[in-house]
């Protein structure tokens, strides 16, 4: 502040020295006083212009600070609210430049952090739909259209978790009784004959919707196979059993019993 009121009584030493300079030009010439007076005046006319048009456009300055002051401020509480963080604290005793540097900083980081939390929202979403598509599940209950919370981002995260687990224990069990399935047919000479065996055992894998009814129809198939298999191997016993006892009434020779006995 001292350095500034030095050069303010600086800036009027220097205009007093000039008007005193242009006083002795002009009496040197031998201009009279009245028309002397004239020309200080004029002088002081284009002094004070200059000086008019400086505090014009330093206050013009000052209104642009203000507006832009007004407009982030507006920006931060907006974007506070939207984020569902607390309000921004005015820092105290700052000037209209570290004001309005600090609020548009401060807006420029907010409106980043939105557009980032709208970015993995959308990213989560496509992920859920993937899942829910895979495992006929219901998409997680969130508001598309507002910003979410650092809480509700978390959580998405970990209902995905999840998913993607189920998913993954889904597939194992799907694979593993898909397997077992297809003995059995063998075993049986089965042909898939339903649509829903069509698609168990011609079906593409990934394609294959992996909800709670179709894993429980799964084990329903291969427990049904599974009792067929047993079915038959129970008659191949029985059957077997009678051979044997005809074999013995008919006293069939080994040779023949044994050439038989590869079937």
């Amino acid at each position: 502040r001292a350095r500034s009121e030095a050069l303010a009584s600086e800036s009027v030493l220097c205009l007093t020295r000039a008007l005193a300079t242009l006083r002795g030009i002009w009496e040197e010439i031998g201009i009279p006083e009245e028309q002397r007076l004239e020309r200080t005046n004029v002088v002081r006319k284009h002094v004070q212009e200059l000086l008019d048009l400086m505090v014009k456009e330093e206050e013009g300055l000052k209104e642009r600070l203000l507006n832009s002051i007004a407009m982030h401020r507006k920006d931060v509480d907006t974007l506070c609210r939207e984020l569902q963080l607390d309000p921004l604290q005015a820092e105290e005793e700052s000037t209209l430049l570290q004001q309005e540097k600090c609020l548009r900083t401060h807006a420029e980081a907010l409106f980043k952090e939105k557009e980032d939390r709208r970015r993995e929202l959308n990213t989560l979403q496509e992920q859920d739909r993937d899942l829910c598509d895979t495992l006929c599940t219901t998409p997680f209950c969130i508001d598309s259209n507002a910003v979410p919370s650092l809480e509700e981002l978390d959580c998405y995260r970990n209902h995905l978790a999840s998913l993607t687990a189920e998913k993954e224990r889904r597939r194992e069990a799907f694979v593993n009784t898909k397997r077992q399935i297809i003995l059995c047919m063998e075993e049986l000479d089965h042909t898939p004959d339903t649509s829903f065996e069509q698609d168990v055992v011609c079906k593409d894998e990934a394609a294959f919707c992996l909800s709670t009814d179709n894993i429980a129809a799964l084990r329903d198939l291969l427990q049904q196979l599974e009792g067929q298999r047993s079915l038959n191997e129970a008659l191949c016993v029985e059957l077997r059993s009678r051979i044997l006892v005809l074999w013995e009434r008919l006293q069939v020779p080994a040779e023949e019993r044994e050439a038989f006995a590869v079937h």
